[in-house]
């Protein structure tokens, strides 16, 4: 069981009393403050890292650039860490510092992030990767958080469109499937086969598999965007 809020506190009080700060708790609505000349930090006191200690933290930034939140060690503290990998990021991203207290502890603080500026950063590979992908698709058939149903990608909406041609036509060619609009990646949707949904009954021609045709009814709505109207016989080269 974690130590109580209170249990942290002199720890925290020791370990800024060390580098010189007057500390007092309990200021301005701040659990811990310490003061050097001009310079202010502010630690903020939980038993876990949740949401609700970020805000305090966020407000607290109005106080001073110096503000950590304070969470008890955990037993394991590598296995913790990756964990909370993702509130890690929270709180670089937030400019605000983080320490482990165990009171009574062989090392009673252990500073794991310190409150320092990090400059924005785009990571341009994955940003042209969303621009792309929000290119290819053709409408919007996911509901945002769904874990029910399978996501269309593009990739997905791409074999579906090949799949529906195959189903309406029968066996076609690469070629005859491109002049259906599938697009400059049909041949490589039909060889790779992610979802098992193709075959190659004879050189050069791609039919659609008994496991296709069932799974292609998990996606009306596209189905019934890409399904062929009449046409003349696009079968050979």
């Amino acid at each position: 069981m974690a130590p109580p809020e209170t249990a942290l506190y002199p720890p925290v009080v020791a370990f800024l009393t060390a580098q010189g700060f007057t500390v007092r708790g309990e200021v301005g609505h701040a659990d811990v403050v310490g003061v050097r000349g001009e310079e202010i930090v502010v630690v903020e006191l939980k038993r876990t890292l949740n949401l609700t200690l970020l805000a305090q933290a966020v407000q607290r930034q109005g106080i001073t650039p110096s503000v950590y939140v304070a969470v008890p060690r955990p037993p394991n503290k590598a296995r913790w860490l990756r964990a909370q990998r993702d509130a890690l990021a929270v709180l670089r991203r937030l400019e605000v510092g983080l320490l482990l207290v165990a009171p009574g502890g062989r090392v009673p603080v252990d500073p794991v992030l310190h409150p320092e500026p990090l400059p924005p950063r785009q990571r341009y590979p994955r940003k042209r990767a969303i621009l792309r992908e929000v290119a290819r698709r053709s409408a919007d058939y996911n509901t945002g958080d769904s874990v029910r149903r399978k996501l269309v990608t593009a990739y997905r909406e791409n074999a579906i469109h090949i799949a529906v041609c195959l189903q309406a036509r029968g066996p076609l060619t690469p070629r005859a499937l491109r002049a259906l609009d599938t697009g400059d990646h049909t041949l490589a949707i039909l060889r790779r086969n992610v979802y098992g949904w193709f075959d190659h009954p004879a050189r050069g021609h791609y039919a659609l598999t008994p496991r296709g045709a069932t799974e292609l009814a998990d996606y009306p709505e596209l189905v019934a965007r890409y399904l062929p109207g009449p046409a003349a016989d696009e079968r050979g080269e």
